[in-house]
């Protein structure tokens, strides 16, 4: 985490979302000296659901459940700060639930999470945190280290390679950055959990959420819930026709499993929005599963600028490898030649930027 000047004497907020990450940020700032206030964000969630983990395809919102809410209120009991409750339901279901909602169904593959970063978490409640509470820094269980330089801030990954979360946040700007805090860079999941037990923390050993916080356990019953499906044919690369699929939005580029196809592997290759096909292949480099060039656009730089063309590596979906790339742009096209083929670059998906170790930016496959 970055010392900035007087920090201990400062007034920060931390997301406090009830998980051990957050709490454990919480602790460390409080442990520092700073002024820590917790705040809780109520997202949205589908309604006339029952919320039963068992038996019901859809889950409470883990980021925001009312367990949740419980969890970071005894965290925020044993440290002794304040925690108060905001919702933002109203915004999130606009500016992330239904374009994602809208993007599946223009046959995108878009990524809330960084959009969530973008519009609610580091816009929002950093907005919130400074006008409401008057606070200094808006601080977050983010594993990703923070490095001022000549009055410029960076991103870098975190000493928890496993944990990175620099994907996530290639939209901030020097003006959100300088008033930021991300407490866990130097510290491995494990420590994390061993300070959450030594401060008896009960969620010390909660479970780290794995999928899209308001989708729930079934990725295509909440498609499905929400959006008008209409089945057509699945056929080969050849023009036979092999099946039918259950709706367009339900399927990636480069997807294998889920097909309902014997005879496989299957890869999905194309999607065919004018005749309702799908298009699959057993032929892993068929034609648009592998690319050396990936177009993109909404791009954003961390520094405020880029000088092109830019020798780097990225990153073209969270946990893949970084290759190699040259970035260029012609008019007001982005694009990235990769030296390696990239597998399924599929177009509302982020591609992401580094020079080593350091976040550059990023923007939107299309």
């Amino acid at each position: 985490m970055i010392m900035k000047a007087n920090q201990s004497k400062k007034k920060v907020i931390v997301a406090m979302s009830g998980g051990v990450d957050s709490s454990v940020a919480a602790a460390l700032l409080k442990k520092q000296g700073c002024e820590v206030i917790g705040v809780f964000m109520q997202f949205w969630y589908p309604s006339g659901e029952k919320y039963d983990h068992a038996s019901s395809a859809y889950e409470e919102n883990r980021c925001c459940s009312l367990e949740s809410w419980h969890e970071a209120q005894a965290v925020a009991k044993i440290l002794n700060i304040e925690i108060h409750k905001v919702n933002f339901g109203k915004q999130f279901k606009k500016t992330i639930v239904d374009e994602f909602l809208k993007d599946f169904n223009l046959l995108k593959t878009p990524n809330p999470c960084v959009a969530c970063n973008k519009f609610i978490k580091f816009d929002l409640l950093l907005k919130y945190a400074r006008t409401v509470f008057g606070a200094d820094y808006l601080a977050t269980g983010h594993y990703v280290k923070l490095i001022a330089k000549n009055k410029v801030f960076e991103l870098s990954r975190p000493k928890d390679l496993n944990k990175d979360q620099t994907y996530f946040l290639y939209n901030l700007k020097q003006e959100q950055l300088k008033h930021l805090l991300f407490p866990l860079a130097d510290y491995k999941k494990e420590d994390i959990r061993k300070i959450a037990r030594q401060l008896k923390f009960k969620i010390h050993d909660k479970l780290d959420s794995q999928e899209i916080c308001f989708v729930g356990k079934s990725h295509y019953s909440f498609l499905k819930k929400f959006l008008k499906m209409k089945s057509g044919k699945i056929i080969s690369d050849k023009g036979k026709t092999l099946g039918e699929h259950q709706g367009l939005p339900l399927y990636t580029l480069g997807q294998r499993s889920g097909i309902g196809l014997s005879g496989g592997p299957w890869y999905v290759v194309g999607l065919d929005k004018k005749t309702n096909q799908l298009i699959v292949s057993q032929n892993f480099s068929a034609a648009k599963l592998l690319s050396k060039r990936v177009n993109f656009k909404s791009a954003n730089w961390l520094d405020g600028k880029v000088k092109l063309p830019l020798k780097c590596t990225a990153q073209i979906r969270y946990r893949a490898k970084a290759e190699k790339c040259i970035v260029k742009k012609s008019g007001s096209v982005y694009y990235a030649d990769f030296v390696k083929p990239q597998r399924a670059a599929m177009p509302g998906q982020s591609i992401v930027f580094y020079d080593g170790g350091r976040l550059l930016g990023g923007g939107i496959i299309v």
